[in-house]
């Protein structure tokens, strides 16, 4: 489960509870990466927020499976294997095609992208890799770039966001020893027209 304590959702009560109530699954399930915060109930509340906003968020323009992908990408350079298992999840979900999702998850662990992608959204995964790796060096030509492929700013927002964002997911469940036993992979909360909606499905 992780390293530190963490309280199931029949432990829990109060705040704890209310929150659980919003993000769980099927059966009551809430995510072990949502169940390491439950000692500090409102740092889950700040990760909802930015989790849901960032990938699951009606007003974001690049396709939801892109920005999965995105977060698969991220989540192998990071070495975290439990965001990469419920995201690749996610994105398989998303795409509906066996054959594409398994070739682009091929290049993804293969850290060779260019095999599954390849125009703006190798530019964007590129963008994603440097960000990941050496964030000190990304400097204005790398957005030039983005802009040159073809993306408009606030996409390339949505991009830096997702990068962003799994930089602390994937610190989140590698430096507190979060496994996926007993979670349901590939849930997300999908009603993106309702920000305040976290309920996993």
């Amino acid at each position: 489960m992780a390293w530190i304590k963490t309280i199931p959702y029949i432990q829990s009560v109060g705040q704890l509870r209310k929150i659980y109530d919003r993000v769980k699954g099927p059966d009551n399930t809430v995510d072990n990466i949502l169940l390491a915060h439950s000692l500090r109930p409102h740092t889950l509340t700040g990760h909802m927020a930015l989790y849901k906003n960032v990938l699951h968020n009606f007003n974001n323009t690049l396709p939801k499976w892109f920005l999965e992908a995105i977060g698969v990408h991220v989540s192998i350079l990071n070495q975290c294997s439990y965001c990469v298992e419920h995201h690749s999840a996610g994105m398989k979900r998303l795409i509906n095609d066996e054959e594409m999702s398994k070739s682009i998850l091929i290049a993804l662990e293969t850290k060779n992208p260019k095999k599954a992608f390849g125009g703006k959204e190798l530019e964007a995964l590129k963008y994603a890799s440097k960000l990941t790796k050496s964030p000190g060096t990304v400097e204005k030509d790398d957005i030039s770039a983005l802009q040159n492929a073809g993306y408009n700013d606030g996409e390339i927002l949505e991009i830096n966001q997702v990068v962003s964002y799994f930089a602390y997911a994937n610190r989140t469940v590698t430096g507190l020893g979060v496994d996926i036993k007993g979670d349901i992979l590939g849930l997300s909360p999908n009603r993106g027209d309702d920000p305040k909606n976290w309920s996993h499905a």
